[in-house]
């Protein structure tokens, strides 16, 4: 059973790496479509924004039509999966012009939907006393899996001539790993003895998650890590290309540690999984805001210097994602049981529609103060995180996080 059970989870973690590739396929391609189509600071912003509203589009319609109790939890994440490869791939066969792209990218974003919360049910039903380490493998997977675009571009596969990786491969390559995803979860993951109905989405109680002073307070926190997590993502990469080029050394190297600073993320998730439950929700969500804070406010120093920029970018890069799932379980523990659904659909919209500023906010800040100083205001949001979730710490209701530890 122990066995059928890892199987499983490593099957679902493959398949969710593999799908979640199609998040920053176009991110990863940004110089490339800036030279074709001559974008600007606010186009470039829109090809990682419009993902994020569909995003936030899909997961209410996915919540208030139920979606994940009306069909099969593997059905439901196979065909999200390839309806995203779908549009996604048509970008790169049929779209010549930005316009077009923004609304496909949309319509990716509203299927992902469909692969990222119905990954989390799915992985729920196989684990119970080790939820943690189940959340942090999953995590884990969906971090290097939104990485893997920046991977692709180094891979002499997709590469053509002129040295710079053509785009249109990149996306073709997401999107068929999508497909895999897909083949994957629908054919060989099966659902575990835990299988739950889904917590409704119930609209009478949607503003009604900030009136609880604890739920308020772990909300806060989220909003903190979201306002860092996602710009960091889609800029990072771009930034560390920046300073390779300045100085002169490899574009390829740069495109490789861009991948790395996403990916070791999955570790940072990983073992955070591992040790949530035992260090507890603050205690661990504390200890990533404050690094990756640190390395926010830091990074611009050494955009001269690209290897000490590289380290602290990695360090950044594995503590900004490591407590992501903590704040959703912290949720799901101190609200009300019949809200749960409601409470974590709310959270989740508004963590990733607040992306949309600091996402847009990059380029023109590039612009007026450059690179050495534009990733200060990120460090705006673990700050506001570390104040909220040191607030929580000393609440009485939070001994109802992980089995009392605070």
């Amino acid at each position: 059973m122990k066995l059928h059970k890892w199987k499983n989870l490593w099957l679902l973690s493959a398949a969710e790496l593999l799908a979640m590739s199609l998040w920053f396929s176009a991110s990863a391609v940004i110089p490339q479509l800036t030279q074709e189509w001559n974008l600007s600071g606010g186009q470039q912003s829109w090809l990682t924004m419009s993902v994020q509203i569909g995003f936030v589009v899909g997961a209410l319609i996915s919540a208030a039509l139920n979606l994940a109790d009306r069909m099969a939890i593997q059905q439901l994440l196979g065909v999200s999966a390839i309806a995203g490869a779908f549009f996604n791939g048509s970008i790169a066969l049929f779209v010549h012009q930005p316009g077009a792209a923004f609304f496909l990218r949309f319509l990716t974003g509203v299927t992902l939907a469909g692969v990222y919360p119905t990954g989390m049910k799915l992985m729920a039903t196989w684990c119970k006393r080790d939820r943690g380490l189940g959340i942090g493998l999953l995590v884990g997977a969906l971090t290097v899996g939104s990485a893997l675009p920046h991977l692709l571009t180094i891979l002499p596969i997709v590469w053509g001539a002129g040295g710079r990786p053509p785009w249109r491969s990149v996306l073709l390559a997401a999107s068929f790993a999508a497909l895999l995803g897909a083949v994957i979860v629908i054919q060989f993951v099966q659902t575990g003895p835990f299988l739950a109905k889904t917590a409704k989405l119930d609209w009478r109680y949607a503003l009604s998650v900030f009136t609880n002073r604890s739920v308020r307070l772990a909300n806060f926190g989220y909003l903190g890590h979201m306002w860092e997590l996602y710009a960091m993502w889609a800029w990072v990469p771009l930034f560390l290309l920046e300073s390779y080029q300045r100085a002169g050394w490899s574009e390829t190297t740069a495109r490789f540690f861009g991948f790395m600073v996403v990916a070791i993320g999955g570790l940072g998730s990983l073992i955070a999984g591992m040790l949530a439950d035992r260090w507890g929700r603050t205690t661990l969500t504390l200890i990533s805001l404050i690094l990756s804070g640190s390395c926010a406010l830091l990074a611009g120093f050494f955009f001269s210097s690209p290897v000490v920029l590289t380290l602290l970018c990695l360090v950044w890069g594995f503590a900004v994602v490591a407590d992501s799932a903590q704040f959703s379980a912290a949720i799901s523990e101190l609200s009300d049981p019949r809200l749960v659904g409601t409470a974590l659909t709310m959270q989740t919209s508004l963590g990733f529609l607040l992306t949309l500023f600091t996402i847009r906010i990059i380029p023109p800040l590039v612009n007026t103060v450059g690179w050495e100083w534009t990733f200060w205001v990120l460090g705006l949001g673990p700050a506001f995180g570390i104040w909220s979730m040191a607030r929580l710490r000393r609440l009485p209701e939070a001994v109802k996080m992980a089995s009392g530890h605070r």
